[in-house]
This record gives C-alpha cells, sequence and structure tokens, in this order.
C-alpha cells in the first residue's frame, strides 16, 4: 500500500521524493453503546482498514489536499495561516480543524504541505472514518515536526477539533481507539477519567464480521441528544436520594433499588440501559481474561436486546441483521455498534463459517429490507503510524 500511495503523490504532484506514508485505522466498539456519556466505560479496537496518507513538506504557506475517495473535489488548497471551516473544503475540513487546534495549543506549524488520501473505511458506517482522518492529520505533524506529542493529549486535541472546529460534539472514543489501538486487544476505557487498560483478544478460530446496514444514520443525531437528556435528568431525579455523579457508578441492584427515584418510565428504561451495559462492559472483559469467548457472545447479544427494547436506538435494519447472524451456527455474538438507526452491526464468528455466515445473512438481508448489507471481515490492529 506504500508504493501505491508514493504512485497517487507522483501521479497528483508530479514529485516522489521525500515522501512519506502514514496509516490510521477505523475502529469499532466490541460493547459498551451509550455508556461514555452516562460515566461507564467502552471496549473499543483499532481494525485493520483504515486511512492511508502520504505527505511532503514544501518551504511555503501552501497546503494542498487530494482525496481518492472524493476525487470530484479535486485538490483543495489553502494557506497554513487562514484556516476556516468551509463547507466547499468537505472532507478537508476535518485535518484543516487537527492544525488550526495544534496551532492555537502552540505548536509552531509554519510551512504547508502537499498530501493525498485514500481511505477504505465505508463512508457514514460508524466506523469513525472522521477520527482515523484526524489522527492520520495530527501524527503526520507531529512526525514532520518533530514535535513528540504525548498520544493522549494528541487524541484530546483530535477530539477538539471535532467538537470545536467541525462543531460536532463527539466523546473521546473514536479518537482514543485510533490513536492507541494495539494488535489484537481491545481497550477498556473509562471515558472520564481516561483510565484505561488493553485486553488481549485471541481470535485464532475467530473473526470480527461488520455488517453495514446501508442505511443512512439520519435520525442519529437528534436521538442522541434526546437520550442524552433523558439519561441526565433520570441521574438528577437519582441524586436527590443518591450521593452519585455518573449513572456509571451504580451497580445493578444499586439502580433496582433506587429507580423509584425516576418518575418517568421511558427514563427508568434509558438509565437502566445505561447502568447494565456499563456492567456488561466490565462483565465482557472479565470473561476475555477468562478465555471465554461465548460468554463475550452471550453478553454482545444482550447489549442489543437492551439497545432495542430500553434504549430504543436500533431500527428494522440492525434487528434484522442482527436476528439473522444469531440465527446462523456460526455466530457466537452480534450486537449493533454506534449510535444507532442504520450504521453497523458487528459480530463475532467462527472463522472456518465465515464465508458462509456472509452468505446467508446477506441473502436473508436483501429478502427482508429489499437492499443488500455490506459486509467486512476486519483484524484488530495497532493505532496510527507512520508505514
Amino acid at each position: 500500500m506504500k508504493e501505491k500511495m508514493i504512485q497517487m503523490f507522483t501521479k497528483v504532484y508530479g514529485n516522489n521524493n521525500d515522501i512519506r506514508v502514514f496509516f490510521s485505522p477505523g475502529r469499532v466498539n466490541l460493547i459498551g453503546e451509550h455508556t461514555d456519556y452516562n460515566g461507564g466505560n467502552v471496549f473499543p479496537c483499532a481494525l485493520s482498514f483504515g486511512t492511508y496518507g502520504a505527505i511532503k513538506l514544501r518551504d511555503d504557506k501552501l497546503v494542498r489536499m487530494y482525496s481518492k475517495n472524493f476525487d470530484d473535489l479535486g485538490v483543495i488548497n489553502f494557506n497554513i495561516d487562514n484556516l476556516k471551516n468551509e463547507e466547499k473544503h468537505d472532507w478537508a475540513n476535518y485535518p484543516k480543524g487537527v492544525i488550526d487546534i495544534l496551532r492555537k495549543h502552540g505548536y509552531d506549524i509554519n510551512f504547508g504541505f502537499d498530501m493525498v488520501v485514500f481511505g477504505n473505511i465505508p463512508n457514514g458506517s460508524g466506523l469513525s472514518s472522521s477520527a482515523s482522518i484526524e489522527l492520520l492529520m495530527g501524527v503526520m505533524i507531529d512526525e514532520l515536526f518533530n514535535f513528540n506529542i504525548d498520544r493522549v493529549d494528541l487524541v484530546k486535541l483530535a477530539q477538539e477539533a471535532e467538537n470545536k472546529f467541525i462543531g460536532v460534539n463527539c466523546g473521546i472514543m473514536d479518537q482514543f481507539a485510533i490513536g492507541m489501538g494495539r494488535k489484537n486487544s481491545a481497550i477498556l476505557l473509562d471515558c472520564n477519567t481516561l483510565n484505561y487498560i488493553y485486553t488481549p483478544i485471541d481470535l485464532t478460530k475467530e473473526v470480527i464480521i461488520i455488517a453495514n446496514t446501508n442505511k443512512r444514520r439520519g435520525l442519529a443525531d437528534s436521538k442522541y441528544n434526546e437520550r442524552r437528556n433523558e439519561c441526565e435528568t433520570a441521574l438528577k431525579e437519582l441524586k436527590t436520594k443518591l450521593d452519585i455523579t455518573s449513572l456509571g457508578e451504580l451497580s445493578e441492584d444499586e439502580f433496582e433499588n433506587n429507580k423509584y427515584l425516576i418518575k418517568d418510565d421511558t427514563r427508568v428504561k434509558r438509565a437502566r440501559h445505561a447502568v447494565y451495559e456499563n456492567q456488561r462492559t466490565l462483565k465482557a472483559v472479565k470473561a476475555l481474561q477468562n478465555k471465554d469467548i461465548y460468554k463475550f457472545g452471550k453478553l454482545m447479544n444482550d447489549s442489543h436486546i437492551s439497545l432495542k427494547n430500553d434504549y430504543e436506538v436500533t431500527g428494522i435494519e440492525l434487528d434484522t441483521l442482527v436476528e439473522l447472524a444469531l440465527k446462523h451456527e456460526a455466530t457466537i455474538g452480534s450486537r449493533m455498534t454506534g449510535a444507532g438507526f442504520g450504521g453497523c452491526t458487528v459480530s463475532i464468528v467462527k472463522r472456518e463459517l465465515s464465508e458462509d455466515f456472509i452468505k446467508k445473512v446477506g441473502k436473508g438481508y436483501k429478502e427482508l429490507i429489499g437492499y443488500d448489507a455490506d459486509f467486512y471481515t476486519a483484524n484488530i490492529g495497532n493505532g496510527t503510524r507512520e508505514l
């Protein structure tokens, strides 16, 4: 892939000296959904596919960016001293935002550069193509200018770029998993404290299969804010008696003994998901530490049921994919991943039956939904790095 990126760079800019090539993965969250803003834990991993970039410093202030994925936009040009979020610059606003935030934090980025990008993360799938390109830009700048930025700090700066420059109020999980990923391990991350531990996942006989519903997540943003508000209100009601700062601090028993404080049945369901999902995530990590992949799979299945019935963020497409997966003999566990209302499912499947799984689940989905789902077999890879 490195050679291909250098060839692409040469084709666009006509020069192939001193080109450096980097890779930034996508990510998937294996369990722990809608827990991050409720003071709970998440359990993501970096994937073997993602975003590739080739870059070369210039001796002036011009920045030129080209993406093979947005070929119709051609080469996007701007001055390093004039960083604004411009609609016409589309995808380039994400790396631009990272440069802007780095400069605002005192990093002296005083030269422009030429850059080409190619990504094989499906767009709009919820596997975090935006955080992938943010970390790609951050690591490129860090290496080219020899800043030696601590990786967790760089992760925070990439999140700040999405929050402030792009204007999307995302949590830190995506950037953290992509920047800090480790091969054959997932990361148990407390999104509040940023305490984290790596947990090895031995998938010699199994494989991770990501299925994209190919439904655009039109509802996700509005429902996300709605769910967030419902959980915050439930927390306020619980705090009339309990000394807590987040739903993630509660055990299942503590929740059940105090749920009467929540004055609305819908809010009880939302809070129950947040509490139980956080506990499921901790149990899932323990299951992996005990090398019990079947227990892990059962917890994934329970997570989906909770997201469907208590949090109500799935929808017919995601539910159909999970139901079809669970009918197949290869499946160890399956659930929706991401914000919901479209996007992807993640399944752990027996390796020798994975092709049959894709064929049968794909056929069933098309018959029931009317259009195709896309399937990706993923390995767990390292975080953003130079190739």
